[in-house]
């Protein structure tokens, strides 16, 4: 995957330093830089062109397209990723079963669960049929192809309308969980359960849908405790992209994990980056060295490999 963006000025002192210890001895032509990002390769030319390369591009360059946002809220941003276009000249399409897109439908997706720092966030959504033009107009869609300044605009007005049911879990509550037995999976199933419960007490539906992030009898295998279950489900891979009500429940959770994480990066008084890349690691020092290492269990998930990362940089 490759993604180039658009940087200004003090866009690009800010990543002349922070990639300072990470340059690869050889730098391109006109560049000021080249430096190893993880799994990523990240290059910054003279003109403010960044250029991502690597799995991990997408992680990388929404961090610092954020922060372009942030210290630039008037202009415009450029970004450009390889993989869209790629996908756009194959024309794959994604096939829709009309007979779920235009029903009444309930359907639940998570945020959260890739990030070291910041909750896990779990919505359910119900669209009804009279819906599905408001939200189509809208021009809702999976929150991973929509920038966090577009969902801060139209979640606000999503949620007016469209009944929805969302759970938050804390990194304290999520590192009090995990353990042999509860992992990652198990702990999302039971989210997802008690917010697509939560709706299908209040709303008639003909369909209820969760994108499949576990085959449906692992998944309600993880919820043979559980004293209410949600069965009468739906999976499917991609529903964000098939069904309107889980593209709303993507966006409402994104909506709330960006305002929780902004709360948390304002408790630790540190911008607090995405994902659980090497940033976040050195990120995770200034924070340990500010407040300790019992300060992670408060914003982090301390199961991610960062965390012995992060002890092992400061032992050095």
């Amino acid at each position: 995957m490759t993604i180039t963006l658009k940087v200004s000025d003090n866009t690009k002192k800010e990543m002349i330093e922070f990639f300072e210890d990470f340059k690869r001895e050889k730098t391109p032509p006109y560049a000021h830089f080249q430096a190893d990002d993880a799994d990523t390769v990240v290059t910054l030319y003279e003109s403010g062109k960044a250029v991502f390369q690597g799995v991990s591009a997408d992680i990388s360059a929404r961090m610092w397209a954020e922060r372009e946002r942030h210290l630039n809220p008037t202009k415009k941003l450029e970004m450009t990723n390889s993989e869209e276009k790629k996908k756009d000249k194959d024309k794959k399409e994604i096939i829709v079963d009309p007979k779920i897109y235009y029903a009444n439908t309930i359907g639940s997706d998570e945020v959260g669960t890739g990030d070291y720092f910041g909750p896990i966030v779990v919505t359910g959504a119900f669209v009804s049929k009279e819906n599905i033009p408001f939200l189509e107009e809208l021009g809702v869609k999976d929150s991973k192809k929509m920038d966090d300044n577009k969902i801060l605009e139209i979640v606000p007005q999503i949620i007016k309308k469209i009944p929805y049911s969302s759970m938050i879990l804390t990194n304290k509550e999520y590192n009090s969980k995990y353990n042999e037995d509860i992992n990652m999976n198990k702990i999302k199933a039971i989210m997802h359960n008690k917010v697509l419960c939560n709706l299908e007490e209040k709303h008639k539906t003909d369909y209820i849908v969760v994108d499949e992030f576990a085959k449906p009898a692992i998944y309600f295998r993880y919820l043979q405790n559980s004293s209410k279950v949600c069965r009468n489900i739906t999976f499917m891979t991609k529903a964000e992209s098939k069904c309107l009500s889980v593209a709303c429940a993507s966006l409402i959770s994104r909506y709330i994990f960006i305002k929780e994480f902004d709360k948390l990066s304002e408790s630790v008084d540190t911008f607090l980056p995405k994902g659980a890349s090497d940033k976040v690691d050195l990120v995770g020092v200034e924070i340990v060295k500010k407040y300790g290492i019992e300060k992670l269990n408060e914003i982090a998930k301390l199961n991610f490999k960062n965390t012995e990362k992060i002890k092992n940089l400061i032992n050095e």
